[in-house]
């Protein structure tokens, strides 16, 4: 019996944390035009003239901070354990393959090795449980882009999102328990940000994101594509699911690049505005991350967490991404469906 091919994918890691493996990960990341939406010989001077010369460097010693000198890049170390666990799960019907949508093992290569194997078909499963353009929606482009050159293809599916997943919930909650988040003095659901315009483009009817500055706060019909509205419905879950009141917690986004307006409010403002009222002990949840990573483990430990410091607080402790959980692998199991008889 032919078996069926689940292919995940992350963002991506540079192959190590050099400067020029940092330069050669952050030009094929920045220059996809769905990342940086802007005339491609804009982006083309912004990124190759500006951002990546000056910025590989720092963002190089970010990585040497975080990288482990035995099992490397956190993301690619914790989405191996993802793809050898589902595998374990789902067994030999089916054939799962790991890939990055930057860099290495490539969505080139997963695939060929998939259309090796022969495979009936393919589940593609992006590991953004948040749909956005520039992170799932560039997966699409990628995949189909390739599949398409192929003289014939198996049937080909895609996760959009499973930012409602109940078991990617519980997950969150369980490893939020052991820090007693009753103790702590706030709670913040930290986001990677985006810009406000891929937002709006992301509205079909041209006026809903334009009505007020909460029309993301509930998930309708209308938004329920939109990365900002399903972000705050997984945050507003999460924290129903610990029984933290909604004057305890604050949703805000990281991350931000350049000048333009992203979406808000951003992270290092909150923590910035929590410090001066006093707050000493903030717990940081990050999930739009499935895996940890420089985003959470760089960004919001030693970033925030010395920023915090700096004005007056006392802690700022990170809630551990989904990574190998078994509930969390029993959730990616839950996304196949069976193969065809």
């Amino acid at each position: 019996m032919a078996k069926k091919g689940i292919l995940l994918v992350n963002l991506g890691t540079p192959d190590s944390p050099s400067t020029a493996d940092v330069k050669r990960y952050l030009d094929e990341f920045l220059m996809d035009p769905r990342v940086i939406d802007i005339n491609p010989i804009a982006r083309t001077l912004l990124v190759r003239g500006i951002i990546t010369p000056f910025r590989s460097p720092k963002s190089a010693k970010l990585y040497q901070a975080i990288w482990d000198p035995k099992t490397g890049s956190p993301l690619l170390h914790y989405s191996l354990l993802q793809q050898k666990a589902l595998q374990e799960r789902l067994g030999d019907e089916y054939m799962v393959e790991l890939a990055m949508r930057y860099q290495k093992p490539s969505i080139e290569s997963a695939l060929e090795r998939l259309k090796t194997a022969l495979v009936e078909e393919i589940q593609v499963i992006p590991m953004f449980p948040q749909y956005a353009s520039a992170s799932t929606g560039s997966v699409y482009e990628k995949i189909m882009g390739l599949v398409g050159k192929w003289p014939t293809s198996p049937n080909i599916s895609f996760i959009n999102s499973f930012h409602d997943n109940e078991l990617m919930i519980e997950t969150f909650a369980d490893n939020a328990l052991k820090y007693n988040p009753e103790t702590y003095d706030h709670v913040l659901f930290s986001f990677h940000g985006l810009p406000q315009r891929q937002l709006v483009k992301a509205d079909h009817t041209h006026n809903h994101c334009l009505k007020s500055s909460s029309c993301c706060e509930t998930l309708t019909d209308v938004n329920r594509f939109c990365y900002s509205a399903q972000s705050h419905h997984t945050a507003k879950l999460i924290a129903e699911k610990l029984n933290i009141p909604k004057e305890k917690y604050t949703i805000c986004f990281q991350s931000r690049l350049g000048n333009d307006p992203w979406v808000q409010p951003y992270t290092s403002e909150i923590v910035a505005k929590l410090a001066n009222e006093g707050k000493k002990r903030l717990l940081v949840f990050c999930p739009a991350f499935v895996a940890d990573c420089l985003e959470t483990i760089y960004e919001v430990t030693t970033e925030y967490g010395d920023e915090f410091k700096s004005l007056g607080g006392e802690h700022v402790q990170l809630v551990e991404s989904l990574n190998d959980s078994p509930k969390f692998i029993e959730a990616l199991a839950g996304m196949v469906s069976p193969p065809a008889p």
